[in-house]
């Protein structure tokens, strides 16, 4: 360390004052050892965090963002690893007794070998300028440096002189999918280098806003100053307040003690769907009751395990043809309906050749046969967003997405063992459900076409109650391809279904516009059309099937019994259903013409309320998500936004190859229908009961205000049970929420050993981006009413 110490030579003697001198340096040189050791043993090294560099601007507006190439101010960022360690900002001199300190050492800085092959690439988080920490300001003869290979004395003469801002700035090294924060080596010291602080100050004159909508999301603004521990700097409120809340949720939440589920469905299990104590007790499964919805009476609280030899998935559109077999480990499917190039074994694949019972020789050309047969069908335009009723793996929907269509495919849990999983782990939507005694959880008049090849479902019998459930969810002036024996064979059973089908369709004024044949795979297509006006109803001689009372609302589809009628088309032309929506893409983003009477869920007209929840999602997409949360995207390919409200978040994705299940709570404002008017999906749900899917299917998990409001209504462990459960191991869950919330859920998230990735909050408002790991439990917990 040069101290700029000089002495004098008097008659070749050394001056009077050489004592003193000496003393004096060798009392700094202490001072300075000491002040830096006692620094670095703030600074804790973190297992990772990936993604390109992260950025959170303070600007006049102070609106917060996360933009690559820049700095985060006040963002903890936590790491990969087992033992789920944390970041402690500088001015924190005690950690809580729950987590752990992370000194610098090179083992530490590596992933362990649970969490997947991951590449490196670097990153850089700072504290803003205008921070004011408890860390000493830089002497101008020693400064820590990261990496970039300058001495102190270089760094302070760039930078003009002493560090003066008060800034405490840290390099970051990334592989793919973390965060890791390097530490010195033990030859060179860390030195801070000043020249970060003219590149934090043009990234802040280059930064822009997320922009958020009126109303009960609050805008997350940008921090000014440090924060200790799990927390970010809050301006409202007093720093003794803060250290409080984050010992309550350490002391409450991240000492919960997780079990594994013991149930028969064993890596599979479903609670909604493995409730056998609620299956036999029913009195009659003859309308597939038994494949209907049966929650606990108390949801979950346990983790499920990961089959053993669970690899990550394959990339998409790879995925679409093969599969690992270890993570769908089932082959009664590949016995059973291999000859129809459904699934295949193939050593460690599972592969799908594309085939379906009605498309033997591959789905393509059976999506061709049917716009050939019924042109004004037009894929991907006119025909947006589609329904696959009995949809097997899911190879119709699949290949769809080559037509820029969205099909909502649907299977129940039955005998074709595993083929909604199947579907899934290839990177297609589905859900699991049944056309059963229950309307699907969709609202009225949403889906562009139906789609049924050999579904299996009677849709003649009982009235037409489940052919009028299709008619409920279709759009007027859309179509039903019905794909099945009864349209081309003449066995006694098929021509009695299909006379009874004529009645019935004719009776419900649905317009048969084509019988096609496709001679490839020997099939052939009835295509029928839903009518746009009531003038058929009203001319029937009988009124059979009914119509619907005038009291009966056809968007009511949570627990609601299916009835034998039909509603009435809507003819005002300022009604939704009136006219068709606008060609795709340009439906995405123009606000649906019958908003214009309506009130926005934020407060303002709806047209305006619609655009800017879409201009703050993309804003906080394109400048936060896809570059501030250290998610490799390239990965991501099964999406779910667990509390949708006008469907910005899936729409900013459009331009991505991922796919978004929107899902409205049911105690949320139903804006579904607007949802798939804009040309996306999704459906309806309670969170305090489990998903209609199975284990590890979405990659990516997004909650915007979601868990402060479901916690009024049910234990939020059993919530995080449930995100657990869908969630694929290495997959990510965004969420935004109050501050409160969000320490719970961190807590929670610890306790899983989830990798915490950002943390961000500011007056009363947060952000948490964590990760899910593959640790599981070694207790179990027997759940009684999922054994056989």
């Amino acid at each position: 360390m040069a101290m700029g110490l000089k002495y004098s030579r008097v008659d070749g003697r050394r001056s009077s004052s050489y004592c003193s001198t000496v003393t004096v340096a060798v009392f700094v040189s202490v001072c300075l050892i000491g002040a830096w050791m006692l620094m670095s043993s703030f600074i804790v090294s973190d297992e990772g965090l990936n993604g390109n560099k992260q950025t959170i601007a303070e600007n006049e507006s102070r609106q917060f963002e996360v933009d690559s190439g820049g700095d985060i101010s006040e963002v903890e960022t936590r790491g990969d690893g087992n033992d789920v360690n944390e970041q402690v900002s500088e001015n924190k001199l005690e950690d809580n007794q729950e987590e752990k300190s992370v000194t610098w050492s090179s083992d530490e800085s590596t992933e362990s070998e649970n969490t997947g092959n991951e590449t490196k690439e670097k990153n850089s988080v700072k504290e803003s300028s205008d921070e004011k920490t408890e860390s000493l300001e830089e002497p101008k003869s020693e400064a820590e440096s990261y990496g970039d290979g300058k001495s102190s004395q270089d760094s302070n003469s760039e930078a003009g002189g002493t560090n003066k801002t008060g800034q405490s700035g840290s390099q970051v090294s990334l592989d793919d999918n973390q965060f890791e924060l390097g530490g010195p080596s033990q030859t060179d010291k860390e030195k801070v280098s000043q020249d970060h602080d003219k590149k934090e100050s043009h990234e802040r004159d280059q930064a822009s806003v997320e922009v958020f909508p009126a109303g009960d999301q609050s805008e997350i603004l940008n921090e000014t100053s440090a924060q200790n521990g799990a927390w970010s700097t809050q301006v409202i409120e007093s720093q003794n307040e803060k250290e409080l809340q984050q010992s309550s949720v350490s002391k409450n939440q991240n000492t919960y003690r997780w079990k594994l589920c013991n149930a028969t469905a064993g890596p599979d299990y479903i609670p909604c769907l493995d409730n056998w104590k609620a299956i036999r007790k029913l009195p009659s499964t003859m309308h597939y009751e038994h494949r209907e919805r049966h929650c606990p009476e108390e949801a979950p609280t346990c983790v499920v395990p990961v089959p053993e030899g669970y690899k990550p998935s394959i990339k998409w559109p790879k995925s679409r043809d093969k599969i690992w077999y270890y993570n769908v480990p089932h082959t009664e499917l590949a016995k059973t309906k291999g000859h129809q190039n459904w699934v295949k074994v193939t050593g460690e694949y599972l592969t799908f050749p594309g085939g379906g019972t009605q498309f033997k020789n591959g789905a393509l050309h059976y999506i061709d046969f049917i716009q050939n047969s019924r042109p004004d069908i037009a894929w991907g335009n006119r025909s947006r967003v589609i329904l696959d009723v009995g949809c097997g793996v899911a190879s119709f929907g699949g290949y769809l997405f080559d037509k820029d269509v969205l099909a909502m495919s649907f299977a129940p849990k039955d005998e074709h063992e595993a083929q909604v999983q199947f579907a899934l782990e290839r990177g297609i939507p589905a859900i699991l459900s049944v056309m059963g005694t229950k309307r699907l959880p969709f609202p009225s008049s949403v889906f562009d076409l139906v789609h049924c090849a050999r579904c299996r479902v009677p849709w003649h019998t009982e009235g037409g109650k489940l052919l009028l459930e299709l008619n409920r969810v279709l759009r007027p002036g859309g179509y039903f391809v019905w794909s099945a024996t009864p349209v081309y064979q003449k066995l006694p059973e098929d021509v009695g279904i299909w006379k009874a089908m004529s009645e019935l369709t004719k009776s419900m004024c649905w317009d048969l516009k084509a019988v096609k044949k496709d001679k490839l795979n020997g099939v052939a297509a009835a295509i029928y059309r839903k009518p746009t006006s009531n003038g058929c109803y009203n001319r029937r001689p009988q009124n059979k099937p009914p119509l619907c009372k005038e009291s009966d609302d056809p968007n009511a589809a949570w627990n609601v019994p299916l009835q034998a009628c039909m509603h009435k088309v809507p003819v005002d032309t300022s009604k939704r259903g009136s006219r068709w929506p606008v060609q795709w893409p340009l439906r995405v983003v123009t606000p649906p013409y019958w908003l214009n009477s309506e009130v926005g869920v934020y407060g303002k007209a709806a047209p305006e309320d619609f655009t800017a929840d879409y201009q703050h999602w993309r804003n906080a997409v394109s400048r936060s998500y896809l570059n501030g949360m250290g998610i490799n995207w390239s990965l991501v390919r099964n999406v779910m936004d667990m509390r949708a409200v006008y469907g910005g978040f899936a729409a900013a994705l459009k331009d991505l190859k991922v796919w978004v299940m929107n899902v409205v709570p049911i105690d949320s404002p139903d804006t579904l229908p607007i949802i798939y008017e804009r040309g996306l999906f999704g459906l309806y749900h309670d969170w305090c009961e489990s998903f209609n899917t199975y284990p590890r299917t979405y990659d990516l998990l997004h909650a915007d205000h979601l868990f402060s409001s479901i916690k009024k209504r049910c234990k939020l462990q059993a919530v995080i049970a449930e995100v657990d459960r869908i969630l694929r191991p290495e997959g990510n869950l965004i969420l935004r929420d109050n501050v409160e919330t969000i320490g719970e859920i961190e807590g929670l998230a610890k306790s899983l050993q989830w990798k915490i990735r950002v943390i961000y909050s500011k007056e009363n408002e947060g952000l948490l981006c964590v990760r899910k790991t593959y640790w599981r439990p070694t207790e179990k917990e027997t759940i009684t009413s999922a054994i056989i």
